[in-house]
C-alpha cells in the first residue's frame, strides 16, 4: 500500500558532521523530516494506530514521526533521502503479515524420527565397554 505523505512532512535543517571539509561548518545540510501522525488526513484511524504501534521508537513524545539524514553532501539530497526513508518505513508499517498456519506433523515422520533415535542409541550402546555383569 503506497501512501504519499510528502505534503504533510515538515522539514528542518541543521549543520551536519561527516564529509564536506570546511563546508560542513558553514552550510546546514542535515535534514530532519517530521510528520504528525495523529492529525494526518491521509490515513484512517486504524492505519494511524498501526503506524503508532509499529514505529513507536521513531515517534517523539509530541507525536511526530521523525527521520533524519546527513548522508548526502547537499540539503536537497538529504531531503530526498528523508522522504524515501519515511515512505519506506510507512509502507513497511502498513503491510499486514499473513498469519502462519501451523501444520500437523504426519505420524510417519514421527515414527521415522523415533526409529532413527533407536538406531543411534543402539549404535552408541554397541560402542560401550563391557562390564563384568553385562554378559
Amino acid at each position: 500500500m503506497k501512501i504519499d505523505i510528502t505534503p504533510e512532512i515538515i522539514f528542518q535543517t541543521a549543520r551536519s558532521g561527516g564529509k564536506g571539509g570546511q563546508n560542513v561548518n558553514k552550510v546546514e545540510t542535515m535534514v530532519e523530516g517530521r510528520w504528525l501522525v495523529a492529525t494526518s488526513v491521509l490515513l484512517t484511524g486504524e492505519q494511524k494506530a498501526l503506524v503508532q504501534a509499529k514505529l513507536a521508537n521513531k515517534i517523539t513524545a509530541e507525536g511526530y514521526f521523525l527521520v533524519k539524514s546527513q548522508e548526502a553532501r547537499t540539503q536537497l539530497g538529504n531531503k530526498q533521502l528523508v522522504i524515501q526513508k519515511m515512505l519506506q518505513l510507512l509502507a513497511d508499517a502498513l503491510t499486514v503479515k499473513k498469519a502462519r498456519i501451523a501444520l500437523k506433523i504426519p505420524k510417519s515422520v514421527i515414527e521415522k524420527r523415533k526409529e532413527n533415535k533407536q538406531q543411534l542409541s543402539h549404535k552408541k550402546m554397541q560402542r560401550r565397554r563391557l562390564k563384568p555383569g553385562d554378559y
